[in-house]
């Protein structure tokens, strides 16, 4: 959820004064834009992944303060919940054998966090949502020792003017009210980071709606929520009720959400998106920064506020210039070191084919709404899902990977200037999860399907499946 704040309380002269500094650095983001004053640099690549600590008897631990502070890794960080971390990664460029290197820091990053729990008596696992999980776990005494999430707990809330109620009919039907935020701890993901010139900005941020629907499905690893199974990708809804809250006034429980798809394509530039956020969605965190308007420090923080599943971000390069980066949500974390890294190799192929290709064409080739609608089909469904493709035809989701959406991925790669190596090892990992249909939520589904499985038994295996290092397509039941 981002950086730490000072304040928990704030009165009304702080949302005034916020909305100011707001309202200035989004119109000098304009000027910038406007004037092409971004970052040129060529793509490059990063992650963030989510994971949780477990104990002895597979149970959310909620040890991350202690954790973390004998750990001293610089990528490791504090999440919502304190069983839960985050792993980052450095950004490298976008070419060569990018995801050999990307994978040997995570495998070294992971190796040491996990030998660390290990020595804490805990374990460490990735997974969309844990299967021992219990509603009693998600609660405000288990929110990390961070202003942030505290503040953000009491405004979501305050916003809402009632409990959080959760609905997700799937296989089964669960059903129940929540009295904080803390839900959408029970959600970790793989965030996957692109930096790409501002020319082309809005085409990536495009392709990566599109692309969603293939990524989720692909990367399903959340059947089941508090014993339930779900969806495919239970994480998705999971996530957008966990923190519903809408736009200003009468619009607080209309269709704009802080959890969504999106409302449409940029059509014309990155900015609409930053703009969109500033008149449509209230300030949350009013925190005070004494610091310039280049420095977007009011305008980053609103943005990390609101959690489109594909969401443009501000940073900047080394020389201080800013550059636009598009954050893809919609992968699950795990289910191994080497999985994680062939999901992004396949968002970022296939995204980037598919930018091509409205660049090429000058056009978007799917209307938003069947790109919304395909997304959601994917992650309720997984790869078995039907989905209507740029053609106007409906067709299985599965027989669209191996005939178009994994060579366009091929190609995708290629222009980027990836090795073929790279390119072969990873995505050979996706086709052969897609071959023997073995996703994560595959195979914690079949597991259960044995009348002997418990999910603390089913979890302790994928714990081991996930310590062997092998993708996900080669596990055992």
């Amino acid at each position: 959820m981002g950086q730490e704040i000072n304040r928990i309380k704030y009165d009304n002269s702080d949302f005034k004064r916020f909305y100011q500094s707001l309202q200035q650095e989004t119109t000098l983001l304009k000027q910038l834009i406007e004037n092409n004053a971004c970052s040129t640099a060529p793509p490059t690549a990063g992650f963030e992944i989510e994971a949780w600590l477990v104990n002895q008897e597979m149970q959310a631990a909620p040890i991350n303060n202690q954790y973390l502070t004998s750990l001293n890794e610089p990528l490791a960080c504090a999440e919502l919940a304190k069983f839960n971390i985050e792993l980052n990664s450095p950004a490298l460029p976008l070419a060569g054998n990018v995801f050999s290197h990307l994978l040997k820091s995570l495998n070294h990053t992971w190796n040491h966090a996990s030998q660390h729990a290990e020595d804490m008596q805990s374990h460490l696992i990735m997974i969309g949502t844990l299967p021992t999980l219990k509603q009693s776990d998600l609660c405000l005494s288990n929110m990390s020792d961070m202003n942030r999430y505290h503040a953000l707990n009491e405004q979501i809330l305050l916003s809402r003017g009632q409990p959080i109620h959760l609905e997700i009919t799937g296989n089964e039907h669960l059903k129940f009210d929540h009295h904080d935020v803390m839900l959408e701890s029970a959600t970790t993901s793989l965030q996957i980071h692109t930096q790409v010139p501002l020319a082309i900005a809005h085409h990536y941020y495009n392709a990566s709606i599109i692309a969603s629907a293939a990524v989720v499905a692909v990367c399903a690893n959340a059947p089941y929520l508090f014993g339930k199974n779900l969806w495919q990708e239970s994480r998705i809804p999971l996530f957008e009720q966990a923190i519903e809250t809408g736009g200003y006034d009468g619009a607080a429980h209309g269709p704009l959400k802080r959890v969504s798809f999106g409302s449409d394509y940029a059509r014309q530039s990155i900015f609409e998106c930053f703009n969109e956020n500033l008149e449509h969605f209230p300030v949350l965190l009013p925190e005070h920064f004494d610091s310039t308007p280049e420095q977007f420090n009011h305008l980053r923080l609103h943005n990390g506020t609101i959690w489109r599943w594909n969401r443009p971000l501000i940073g900047f390069d080394d020389d201080d210039t800013p550059h636009i980066r598009i954050e893809h949500r919609a992968p699950a974390a795990g289910p191994s070191t080497i999985d994680a890294i062939a999901n992004a190799a396949f968002y970022y192929g296939l995204a980037k084919n598919i930018c091509d290709e409205i660049i090429s064409s000058q056009k978007v080739p799917l209307p938003f709404s069947q790109a919304k609608d395909n997304f959601y089909q994917a992650a309720r469904y997984g790869i078995d899902s039907p989905i209507i493709w740029f053609d106007g035809n409906k067709q299985r989701l599965l027989d669209l990977l191996k005939i178009e959406l994994l060579p366009r991925a091929v190609l995708g790669l290629k222009s980027f200037g990836i090795s073929t190596r790279d390119t072969e090892d990873f995505l050979e990992i996706i086709m052969q999860r897609i071959s023997n249909k073995q996703t994560g939520s595959r195979w914690q589904v079949e597991f259960m399907q044995n009348n002997q499985a418990t999910f603390k038994t089913m979890t302790h295996q994928y714990w081991q499946n996930q310590c062997s290092g092998k993708p996900v397509s080669e596990w055992n039941l």
